[in-house]
């Protein structure tokens, strides 16, 4: 087995009150961006899967099944602690069921991490509604993990 180079403490953070926003490219290499109703990763933490909203994210599933780059950038917005993975590998697929509660779990951790920060709890619901039927899954494999954290050490590989 290959070892991961997401931590406990990365996975455990990835899947907390983070915003999460999922980024790729064209084959011309124009960026395409969403934002992500949650994330879950295989127990081995080897495979990384965010959600997005179909409605939302057309161009960026179009451009992961074309090309398969991926970048996803996790930022706790009370801390403004920020990492971001990389990966090549990416595929879209549906969503499970379960999902659902990944998504709800997110969207109740990202609103107690912005409340306490003067922001109504409703925010973060309506920034992270969804239904399951809108939900499309994305699963890959971190190449590469970077610190972009704002400050001293912002873009820099971590070492893994």
């Amino acid at each position: 087995m290959s070892s991961t180079i997401v931590t406990e403490d990365d996975a455990r953070f990835m899947q907390g009150g983070v915003s999460i926003s999922v980024a790729s490219r064209d084959r011309r290499f124009v960026p395409s961006l969403a934002r992500s109703a949650g994330c879950r990763l295989s127990a081995d933490r080897q495979q990384v899967t965010v959600l997005v909203l179909r409605s939302q994210a057309r161009q960026l599933l179009q451009d992961i099944t074309d090309t398969g780059a991926i970048a996803v950038v996790f930022s706790e917005p009370s801390t403004h602690r920020t990492i971001q993975l990389k990966g090549l590998d990416a595929s879209v697929h549906e969503a499970l069921p379960a999902d659902t509660s990944v998504a709800d779990e997110h969207r109740a951790a990202f609103a107690s991490d912005i409340v306490p920060l003067g922001y109504v709890r409703e925010l973060a619901y309506a920034i992270h509604g969804f239904t399951l039927d809108d939900m499309q899954a994305i699963t890959f494999t971190p190449t590469d993990i970077f610190q972009q954290t704002p400050g001293p050490g912002a873009g820099v590989r971590m070492g893994r």
